[in-house]
């Protein structure tokens, strides 16, 4: 097997559309930041759960305390992302992330978007910002932040999604925000199907009218459901480090994007939070090819699905669709002469 080819991951064309604003700092700039600061940022040397990784993320949220801090940490998440082959980028935040060391919640949206528009036109990586509601905060506060989302839907705002703990706030309590959102034309991204079983997505799919699940992977507990996504085409936006990570799958080679896939489940593959699990968009593709043997078509199909699922404008969507096509007649090792 000496010398053979395989082709570049990183020159195939692919969306990242399920990645976190504060997990996805670069871990030398939270040093950094954090340094200046007097703050202590501890990287997590163990996993398991969610809690493992609290004061990472805490110290994270903390350093993003001025617009000029927040610009550089959009440019370093557009730039990384450009060298991995990315040609759209969904990046996700919570608004109340930021405290009101930015001012409202309007004005920290704003912050955002401006800076993301800068790094889209720096780097040429198409950008789009998912607002995220906090399920812990509850479904009035979430209601307001559908409605900061539909404000600026013509301005780069591209989805709503639900973070937090799904198992302790079921979807139907935020109903009323996603229908906000819908009407509004944006995409609703909520999270399911990770902390909480295959209930929780079906609730995400009727209750919220999912048009894609973060995550998502513990559909596979549920053959009807397997069906019901793969008929529907609900994309699943799957991280399968992090899954690996926070113990939702018990190793990398037992995942079950595999199986997602054998089921004609459209999935995504993304990092989730590059700050917290030392990855990235382009280490998830070779971790699946590698650890997860998926031959080069699958990696292709599920790369035109991260577009296709995206919010991205239709002639970025063309563009990187014909690149994905390229890509693949490209010959690599496995190809035959």
């Amino acid at each position: 097997m000496h010398g053979l080819r395989e082709r570049n991951l990183a020159q195939l064309p692919k969306a990242h559309i399920h990645l976190h604003l504060d997990g996805a700092m670069r871990r030398s700039t939270l040093a950094e930041l954090a340094a200046e600061r007097g703050l202590d940022a501890p990287i997590p040397a163990g996993y398991g759960s969610f809690a493992a990784f609290g004061d990472t993320i805490l110290a994270a949220a903390r350093v993003l305390d001025d617009a000029s801090v927040v610009e550089r940490v959009v440019d370093e998440i557009v730039a990384d992302a450009a060298s991995e082959g990315v040609v759209w980028i969904e990046l996700s935040a919570w608004p109340g992330l930021f405290c009101g060391r930015l001012g409202s919640d309007l004005e920290a949206v704003d912050v955002l978007l401006r800076s993301g528009r800068l790094a889209s036109a720096k780097y040429g990586v198409g950008f789009g910002l998912i607002v995220a509601a906090n399920r812990d905060r509850g479904p009035a506060e979430a209601l307001s932040v559908a409605q900061i989302a539909v404000q600026r839907a013509d301005a780069g705002v591209v989805g709503l999604g639900l973070d937090g703990d799904e198992a302790a706030h079921p979807p139907g309590q935020f109903a009323a925000a996603f229908d906000a959102t819908r009407e509004a034309g944006l995409k609703c991204v909520p999270h399911a199907g990770e902390l909480a079983g295959p209930a929780s997505i079906v609730d995400a799919l009727e209750l919220l009218h999912a048009d894609r699940i973060m995550h998502g992977v513990r559909a596979v507990e549920d053959p009807c459901l397997l069906a019901r996504l793969a008929e529907g085409e609900v994309c699943l936006d799957v991280c399968p480090t992090s899954n690996v990570l926070l113990s939702i799958s018990a190793s990398l080679a037992e995942h079950p994007l595999p199986t997602l896939l054998a089921s004609g489940v459209p999935c995504s593959i993304n990092a989730d939070d590059p700050l917290l699990f030392d990855c990235s968009a382009l280490s998830e593709y070779e971790r699946c090819r590698h650890g997860l043997g998926l031959s080069d078509i699958q990696l292709a199909d599920i790369a035109r699905e991260s577009i296709h699922a995206s919010a991205a404008s239709p002639v970025l969507v063309r563009a990187g669709l014909q690149g994905i096509d390229e890509w693949l007649a490209s010959p690599s090792s496995g190809d035959p002469k």
